[in-house]
């Protein structure tokens, strides 16, 4: 069972099967981003067994299987720019802005990209 500030195990399960794998490390920088955002944050997909991964067209490397990937909930421009405020100055470097939400993962690659 993970400690978190702000994210239950329910939370951050596989919608699929309930089992909750986030690696410490990668939860204790969720933390930090909340905190530093100031904003709320609705986790959409965190971990995934691969059988669900799989489901929803996950890659077969895909960070949420490991638990060190989440997806937020991110439908306005300002909750965006508040969850992307958070997740940079907490160090996330691997970010993906789709239209509904954010991804973010422990990659260690320098990258933004756009869904």
């Amino acid at each position: 069972m993970n400690k978190s500030i702000y994210f239950s195990d329910q939370e951050l399960a596989c919608s699929c099967c309930g089992i909750s794998k986030v690696k410490q490390e990668f939860l204790d920088k969720l933390d930090d981003a909340r905190s530093l955002s100031k904003s709320a944050y609705t986790i959409t997909s965190g971990y995934r067994c691969k059988k669900h991964n799989k489901e929803v067209g996950g890659s077969e490397n895909s960070l949420h299987i490991t638990g060190e990937a989440v997806d937020i909930l991110a439908n306005t421009d300002r909750k965006r720019f508040e969850i992307l405020k958070g997740l940079i100055e907490a160090g996330f470097t691997h970010l993906g802005i789709a239209k509904e939400f954010i991804h973010a993962d422990s990659s260690k690659k320098r990258a933004i990209w756009l869904y």
